[in-house]
């Protein structure tokens, strides 16, 4: 591998702000409901992480920060402010730099919207989630339909680019219910739209209640396919086809940030329980920091770093990180990067089975997964990673 591989994807900065006003039942996040934050106390740590990591990276070229939680719209916007203003004097920043914030829309405001504007926010993203008051319920939301409906209406009126999330195969959703749904918010979107088909984890509300047999309403397999293809072509026909298996965009408003992780770049995680992949001296490290915030807290404070000790990745490694994200894309993978990572090319008998069954795409070069196969891509996956 080159040390330079990192290249290929760019560079990003993920801060993750762990507070929430409510806990979601399907969240498997990192967040905490606190009752107070000391935000000056935040503002020094994240000050003081941003500087480590830039002492370590030296000057590379910022291509993305991304604040994600948790529930980032949460924070003052004069600490959004401090961070960027620290990110920028450690950073040479691309000219095209891309600085995403999450936002509920029960902590929208107009006036703090401005604010994250003025301090450098470019795009947002609102956790939508549903256009069914009912099932926002369900979801543990604390907005309503009308709510986000206003706060779109003014992350529209404040940022260039902005994108929401919707979570479908819901219990006891139609087909056809999530069909209107989806033009619905289609007719709304500005240039972006994830969407998410529920999933039920471990360690939840939800995963604890369909442990005990509760859940019920929960759509078979056949029913989440349905509803998985008919959002492929409800959004292709609206002209945001999907970039990524989850995520939808006109062409140029891809989530810049998102596409640094799926195209296998490096990126610095500040913040409880954020992840990170750094190239430094030739070896790619992975990081990762404690979930308590407290803990992490005092790390920063007390020991001068928040992070956990880093792992070397092994060429191995890196080679099935790179597939498992890069297949995620439309684009697919470049099979020459794979066999540069990781010493070795992928088996040709097992393209040749997956091209054969309609599931993989080979364009000399490039590797891409198949509409049917993005529908099941972790089956491809194991298969083009067996030996």
């Amino acid at each position: 591998m080159t040390t330079e591989d990192w290249r290929d994807g760019g560079f990003g900065l993920y801060l993750h702000w762990p507070f929430c006003l409510a806990k979601c039942p399907y969240c498997d996040f990192n967040s905490h409901v606190v009752s107070q934050v000391d935000t000056d106390r935040w503002k020094r740590a994240y000050i003081a992480e941003i500087q480590r990591i830039g002492t370590e990276t030296g000057p590379r070229t910022l291509n993305s920060v991304f604040f994600g939680g948790g529930t980032p719209s949460l924070m003052p916007p004069d600490l959004v402010g401090a961070i960027l203003d620290t990110v920028r004097a450690t950073w040479p920043c691309a000219n095209d730099m891309e600085t995403t914030l999450e936002a509920n829309p029960t902590s929208v405001e107009a006036g703090r919207f401005a604010g994250y504007r003025d301090a450098g926010v470019t795009r947002v993203s609102l956790g939508v989630q549903a256009l069914n008051d009912d099932d926002l319920r369900r979801l543990g939301r604390l907005h309503s339909v009308a709510e986000a409906k206003t706060a779109f209406d003014i992350a529209r009126s404040t940022f260039d680019r902005v994108s929401f999330d919707l979570i479908y195969a819901r219990q006891d959703q139609t087909l056809a219910a999530w069909q209107d749904e989806l033009r619905t918010a289609l007719a709304m979107a500005v240039d972006h739209l994830s969407l998410y088909q529920l999933t039920i984890e471990p360690g939840t509300a939800f995963g604890d209640q369909l442990a005990r047999g509760g859940l019920r309403g929960l759509p078979d397999d056949d029913l989440g396919a349905d509803m998985y293809f008919a959002t492929q072509d409800l959004c292709a026909a609206a002209g945001l086809p999907a970039y990524e298996v989850s995520n939808h965009a006109k062409p140029g408003a891809e989530s810049r940030h998102n596409r640094i992780y799926w195209r296998y770049g490096d990126y610095a995680g500040i913040g409880p329980g954020a992840h990170g992949r750094l190239t430094l001296g030739g070896t790619r490290w992975a990081s990762d920091t404690p979930l308590s915030p407290a803990t992490w807290l005092t790390r920063v404070e007390e020991q001068g770093s928040g992070e956990n000790p880093r792992q070397p990745l092994c060429a191995g490694d890196q080679a099935s990180e790179y597939l498992l994200m890069g297949l995620r894309l439309v684009e697919g993978i470049s099979l020459s990067r794979y066999e540069r990572i990781s010493g070795s090319p992928i088996n040709p008998f097992n393209i040749k089975d997956l091209v054969a069954s309609n599931l993989l795409q080979q364009d000399g070069d490039t590797l891409r997964v198949t509409d049917q196969g993005r529908a099941v891509l972790n089956g491809v996956l194991r298969t083009l990673l067996a030996d």
